[in-house]
């Protein structure tokens, strides 16, 4: 594990007395030929395990980078049998390097106490050892301070180093929940670094910005704390718009904004939908309720569809969570109506209402999110028709189709949700939605089959876009105002027939194509290359993968069999007569034998 290339150049022995001579300027700029004290630290932790959240895995590098540290600027603690203390001071600063060394110091501190951070959510006394390494991290952070106020080293690094003492500041008085003694540090970070951008080029200012966004979280909530209940909202408003936070303030803030509409949810008892009334006695429903508002409105202001696509998942979370809730208070409540059915007039219970009423948002922001879905491939299918893309998956219109699929399987399913049966309004306006998806999905079948030139196939298709576009036409009358968040089916009506006569203009030029190119010389009747040397034949799959050059395996075919033969003479020979001979074996037989013995002879 150990160093780059680039590192190679820091395990290089000091040049000499003269490399720290007090006419030189130094700074952590000149290390790697890099940028200052925070570019060294967040490409450090880029590269060696932060990208992933393993500080594990960053406490380790740099353990191994101050012992290269160590070695090549002959700074040993000791020997191998005794330990004996260092410090960097000001006379002995002759090489920047020694900055890196107590800079990779901090660095480990700070890595273990994050790392012990997490382990802390399992383990509660582990927030001893957290608070020590941060305040180990903090005072080393201070003797970088302290060296970086010699002459020696550059303007640019002092500031850099000013800035990330007031940063592990604020971090360690965060956790002891010193709001007003954090935000001051942070603060004082915070304008370091919005200095050092303002005097440097847009590229290296990008990473000082960044650390500026990272820390304005924290003062929101410290200045919260301290009783500024503006900055409630402010931090509300960050954690939509980024669709989540992470880092030192992810958990605190959900419990922070958990708890706040915990104390609004206090006061609302009720809810109203569709004409009815319904009492909310379940916590966990009111809090969702509450901010549902605000993630709406997060959605609504998303600045591009990834963070979109998150708001809608966690909002989709949240309601599946309070329709959990409902549904355990759910089940006693069915027994009940059991017992007492005698006494039920067809109305649902109010439980049983909300229930209904947290299925229809979930099935509606499921519809949006897929429409949203939609949209973005409907951009993505017109950008690659005007330029075709090579080496990456495009999108395709069976997408598209699959999208409208799952929206109108979501529409059916509110159809049935109970306590809406008889609502015929919200029937009626349900079936108008369904229309409008059919259209679309209709829309997306007839452009896969015009992709593969099957023309009659789309042309009925898109005549049956127009059906379910006008009968929604026709019905909409009283609706328009649920109908204006769905796409616009006159724009639908105007591409389809503009779609109509350039399918009409395609399917005549291919019929022209197909009778001009039905040439012997380019057409192909499927028999192997070993069948047909004497045509030619403009064959593309001649230098494809799938070549057809023989019969294989070869067929059978018929040879001549082996000949039989039959005797019909046989039957017709007359044979001549052998019983003399056997007369006289038969006597040669054991009357010979016997005369044999007895010297007889005939």
């Amino acid at each position: 594990g150990g160093g780059s290339a680039e590192e190679n150049k820091e395990n290089e022995r000091p040049a000499g007395p003269q490399a720290g001579s007090l006419g030189d300027s130094l700074g952590l700029e000149s290390i790697l030929c890099r940028g200052g004290v925070l570019q060294i630290v967040k490409e450090s932790q880029q590269q060696h395990g932060l990208r992933h959240g393993d500080f594990q895995r960053y406490r380790g590098y740099c353990s191994r980078r101050l012992r290269r540290l160590r070695k090549t600027l002959n700074f040993k603690m000791g020997n191998r049998h005794k330990f004996t203390g260092k410090k960097v001071t000001e006379e002995i600063l002759s090489d920047n390097r020694y900055l890196l060394l107590i800079l990779m110091d901090a660095e480990r501190a700070w890595s273990y106490a994050m790392q012990l951070k997490q382990e802390a959510n399992t383990e509660p006394r582990k927030r001893f050892h957290l608070l020590s390494r941060l305040r180990k991290a903090v005072k080393h952070a201070e003797e970088l301070e302290r060296l970086c106020e010699s002459n020696r080293v550059d303007a640019k690094t002092k500031l850099e180093a000013q800035a990330y003492m007031a940063y592990l500041t604020g971090m360690l008085r965060f956790e002891h929940q010193e709001w007003k003694a954090a935000m001051e540090a942070f603060n004082k970070c915070k304008t370091i670094y919005e200095k050092l951008a303002n005097a440097f080029t847009e590229e290296q200012a990008v990473l000082y910005n960044q650390r500026v966004e990272e820390i304005s979280p924290n003062i929101r909530y410290c200045a919260y704390n301290i009783g500024d209940q503006s900055a409630m909202n402010e931090l509300m408003q960050m954690r939509l718009r980024s669709g989540g936070t992470e880092g030192l303030l992810a958990e605190k803030l959900e419990a922070l904004i958990t708890q706040t509409r915990a104390k609004q949810a206090a006061t609302m008892s009720e809810v109203e939908w569709r004409g009815r009334t319904v009492p909310v006695k379940i916590d966990k429903v009111r809090i969702f309720l509450l901010g549902l508002a605000d993630n709406e409105a997060a959605i609504a202001q998303a600045e591009n569809e990834e963070t979109k696509e998150r708001l809608f998942e966690s909002l989709l979370s949240e309601c599946r969570d309070a329709i959990q809730a409902v549904r355990e208070d759910l089940k006693p409540d069915q027994k009940q109506r059991e017992h007492s059915l005698e006494n039920d007039s067809g109305k649902v219970s109010n439980i049983q209402y909300l229930h209904s009423y947290l299925t229809y948002i979930k099935l509606s922001t499921a519809i949006k999110r897929n429409e949203s879905m939609a949209k973005s491939l409907q951009k993505a299918l017109l950008q690659q028709q005007r330029s075709e893309e090579d080496g990456k998956r495009t999108p395709r219109p069976q997408d598209l189709i699959r999208l409208y699929d799952i929206i109108l399987q979501n529409l059916v399913e509110l159809t049935q949700l109970p306590g809406l049966e008889e609502d015929k309004n919200f029937q009626k306006e349900i079936g108008l939605k369904t229309l409008v998806y059919k259209a679309y999905r209709c829309f997306f079948i007839a452009q896969s089959y015009v992709l593969v030139k099957k023309w009659s196939e789309a042309l009925v298709l898109y005549e049956r876009v127009l059906k379910y576009a006008r009968e929604v036409q026709s019905g909409a009358g009283a609706y328009t105002n649920s109908l204006k968040e769905l796409p616009d089916v006159q724009d639908l009506i105007t591409q389809v027939n503009a779609e109509k006569y350039s399918l009409q203009a395609a399917a005549i030029l291919d019929a022209n194509d197909t009778h001009e190119t039905e040439s012997p010389s380019q057409v192909k009747d499927g028999k192997p290359l070993s069948e047909r040397f004497e045509t030619f034949c403009l064959d593309p799959s001649l230098v494809s993968k799938q070549v057809s050059l023989v019969h294989f395996p070869p067929g059978f075919q018929p040879i001549p069999c082996k000949p039989l033969f039959f005797d019909l003479a046989l039957n017709h020979v007359a044979f001549p007569p052998l019983e003399d001979k056997v007369e006289q074996k038969a006597k040669s037989g054991l009357t010979g034998y016997i005369k044999g013995i007895f010297g007889f002879k005939s």
